[in-house]
């Protein structure tokens, strides 16, 4: 695999503003800050999708977007706060390494995020559990 821009940013080779690092998990601001505060907490290991980390490493990543959160909404106040996984291209992610992406909202910020409902009786809903109930 190909190193991706965060684990060039985690070896230091190209410039981030860090706002936290521990031994598995690194925070840094969006070079494209759709809002001011916007943060992206990525795994130290460079690992694709989420579905690729074990259940301890997913927790940890989302124990530190939730830190982050708080501290962009005490440090920005603002109107609601996105967070936002994504997986592979059809999912939407640009950047082949997992993250996290805290992005703080405003009313009229320009963001969207749509999909069109498909609304199945209750009974396709039941089904579909069934393929992946735990």
């Amino acid at each position: 695999m190909t190193d991706s821009v965060f684990t060039r940013i985690i070896r230091r080779d190209i410039p981030a503003a860090i706002v936290f690092e521990d031994e598995q998990v690194i925070a840094f601001m969006d070079a494209g800050q759709v809002n001011p505060g916007h943060v992206l907490v990525a795994t130290r290991r460079q690992v694709e999708t989420f579905m690729e980390l074990d259940e301890a490493q997913a927790a940890h990543l989302f124990a530190v977007a939730h830190r982050v959160a708080r501290a962009v909404q005490a440090a920005y106040q603002p109107e609601g706060m996105t967070l936002l996984q994504t997986n592979k291209p059809a999912g939407w992610q640009t950047v082949p390494h997992v993250h996290v992406h805290v992005l703080p909202r405003y009313a009229n910020d320009g963001v969207d995020l749509v999909w069109p409902r498909k609304d199945p009786p209750l009974a396709e809903l039941q089904a579909l559990a069934a393929r992946i109930r735990l």
